[in-house]
């Protein structure tokens, strides 16, 4: 993957927005959010700030000028050098053609789940089933919503692609909760030994590192 001068991804969103006409950043903010790309490219006014004063100090955005509404602070416009076209052409080619390993949350969750008990890791992904089926219902009213409204599906690829992932692990999850509901995973008698027997241990081990009790006046004087 290339080592890219600024590699935060809303760096490649400012550059995208400079593409139609230089913007102060306000209005690269407002433009993206407007296009819902808040929900692909994690944006914050902090972050957004520091992003363009970096691509500005790598040359592939340069200040065009200033400009003032009323009693508002100044503010700077920037536009796109052709360093930073070529910059987002390339960026954007890499992130379509290329898949890389992303280490996501759940990933890490399944691959140290044997820490826990098997009937425990089943209401877990119990649990997420009912949230993956509520994000999903309300994925497919927003893009109900917004073909209603006119918007061409060219515009909705990304929650197209997110909806997709959302039910292939929606599918996913239910296989594995049936194959280790019904004992048909794997390994599973072994994890649910194993686990029983490291509980056991443990338990073990706190009732022989807890302190005894002192001795009340009571026993004292029946002894």
């Amino acid at each position: 993957m290339t080592k890219r001068k600024v590699s935060n991804p809303l760096a490649l969103a400012v550059l995208a927005c400079l593409t139609e006409h230089p913007m102060h950043p306000y209005e690269m903010a407002t433009t993206m959010r407007e296009r819902g790309k808040d929900q692909s490219i994690k944006l914050n006014y902090g972050s957004l700030y520091t992003v363009v004063e970096a691509l500005q100090q790598h040359g592939l955005i340069v200040a065009q000028e200033t400009e003032r509404e009323g009693r508002r602070p100044e503010r700077t416009i920037y536009r796109l050098t052709d360093a930073g076209r070529m910059e987002l052409i390339d960026w954007v080619s890499e992130l379509l053609g290329r898949p890389v390993k992303e280490y996501t949350r759940f990933e890490a969750g399944l691959s140290l789940g044997g820490v826990l008990p098997p009937e425990d890791v089943v209401a877990l992904l119990t649990q997420r089933c009912s949230l993956l089926e509520m994000e999903i219902v309300q994925q497919r009213s927003l893009l109900q919503f917004s073909a209603q409204q006119g918007l061409k599906r060219v515009f909705l690829i990304e929650s197209e692609y997110l909806l997709a992932m959302r039910e292939a692990e929606l599918a996913w999850v239910r296989r594995l909760i049936e194959e280790i509901t019904s004992g048909t995973l794997d390994g599973v008698t072994e994890w649910a030994a194993y686990r029983a027997a490291a509980d056991a241990a443990m338990a073990a081990d706190r009732e022989r590192e807890e302190p005894e009790a002192p001795e009340t006046a009571e026993q004292r004087n029946e002894e």
